[in-house]
């Protein structure tokens, strides 16, 4: 794709990575296929390469085409499904959050949908915070129609009921079952604490199980993605700086074998820190060494020796791939390999690369077309008739437990319960 940026822009670094990125852009269109809101809207401006020329147009004409641009780009998930069958290569993920880094700098939002980014941004990555919200937002469901469509929408996406907090995931260092194989930090995170603790309790079991010595830092928090697709690209460094550093403080004293995420798209996030730092000239290196550390716990628990007495019920599972874990980490066989060595059954999923919707803040933000996703992948789950729905995010599992008649797992529940540990809810 020819661009026609000017030598004074060309002189900003980032300027120059979106030049490269869009001369890789060959206008072949494999992107529109695979992506989720181009197929529900059959309008190119919502489609990877539609988005390309729209943002390489704002970029070069100084933002004058902004207002027309920011409808598109916030209709995209950042799902990357379209760099899973882009045969050039273009690194849309980084394009895409520069335009809407872009877009949130130079053209201000009305009231309305600042003040709703803003209660999104400050309570959801704060675990106190976000559960006060919820509680506040369940009283208030009653009353939706009455606040608007956009406040309306947040209120009906409150849950009915809210799991107790788990004491284990609390900051702390968990020692191994027996021999320590490895040392591993796990993120917490943060929206999962409240919405799915469970999560973090089967990690630790697991990981213990399999011998890895577990640490969660009290001075980890939130991985940043959440604000980073949001378009408020210095709070996602800060969340990151934060993170970086707390977990550089165990890399330089007992020292870490990994970092496990069991979010796919925080641990997305994470392996993309080195990136997103890369020009912070205190941070870079650490920035570096923290993603080169960063595993997916899918990832790690493959490295690992799988128990041979297992003994997982003869249920069977619809696997759900993550597309933060699909597309943005090119993981798919280690969950189901996983899966399988437990002595579940796999079922596969009509139109695995399509997206459920949650996408970070997404269905909040973007509800109509959030529930179209999420109907048509639920309806592709109901065709495997499986008795459970496994996946490796919790954003998915909270879309997709809406109105699915089957439980709705993380993989790691299935594994530590076929392992040892206690039947996940629902079963």
């Amino acid at each position: 794709m020819q661009t026609h940026f000017s030598v004074d822009q060309l002189e900003s670094p980032t300027i120059r990575e979106m030049d490269a990125v869009l001369r890789k852009c060959v206008h072949c269109g494999f992107c529109l296929s695979a992506c989720p809101t181009y197929s529900l809207l059959g309008d190119e401006r919502d489609s990877p390469r539609g988005r390309i020329y729209l943002i390489k147009d704002m970029l070069e004409t100084d933002g004058q085409s902004l207002p027309q641009v920011r409808p598109h780009v916030d209709k995209c998930l950042s799902c990357l499904a379209c760099t899973s069958v882009c045969p050039s290569g273009v690194d849309y993920g980084h394009y895409v959050d520069y335009a809407r880094a872009y877009v949130d700098e130079k053209a201000p939002r009305s009231a309305l949908d600042t003040l709703i980014r803003r209660i999104l941004s400050k309570t959801i990555p704060n675990p106190g915070l976000f559960r006060l919200s919820l509680l506040a937002g369940r009283l208030g469901k009653p009353f939706a129609g009455l606040f608007g469509k956009k406040l309306g929408a947040l209120l009906k996406m409150a849950p009915g009921n809210l799991p107790p907090a788990e004491s284990l995931g609390a900051p702390g260092v968990y020692p191994a079952d027996g021999e320590r194989v490895k040392r591993v930090a796990l993120l917490a995170g943060c929206a999962q604490q409240v919405l799915r603790p469970a999560i973090n309790a089967a990690t630790i079991r697991l990981l213990n199980r399999l011998g890895c010595e577990v640490v969660i830092s009290a001075s980890a928090g939130c991985c940043g993605a959440l604000v980073h697709h949001m378009g408020k690209a210095g709070e996602a460094r800060a969340f990151a700086a934060a993170n970086i550093d707390a977990w550089m403080r165990e890399v330089e004293g007992s020292g870490l074998d990994a970092i496990i995420v069991n979010a796919s798209g925080c641990g997305t996030e994470v392996k993309d820190y080195g990136h997103l730092l890369k020009d912070d000239t205190e941070m870079a290196e650490k920035a570096a060494t923290i993603s080169a550390l960063t595993q997916d716990v899918s990832e790690v628990i493959v490295d690992l020796s799988w128990p041979s007495n297992t003994k997982a019920e003869s249920i069977s599972v619809a696997y759900h791939d993550p597309c933060s874990l699909l597309h943005g980490q090119k993981i798919s066989a280690g969950p189901r390999a996983l899966l399988k060595a437990a002595g579940f059954e796999i079922r596969e999923i009509p139109g695995q690369h399509f997206c459920c919707g949650s996408a970070g803040t997404y269905n909040l933000l973007q509800d109509d077309l959030a529930s179209q996703l999420k109907d048509r992948r639920q309806a592709a789950v109901r065709k495997t008739s499986a008795d459970v729905l496994a996946t490796g995010n919790v954003g998915c599992q909270v879309q997709l437990q809406d109105g699915l008649d089957m439980p709705v797992v993380h993989t790691v529940e299935l594994l530590d319960w076929a392992s040892g540990g206690p039947k996940p809810a629902g079963l």
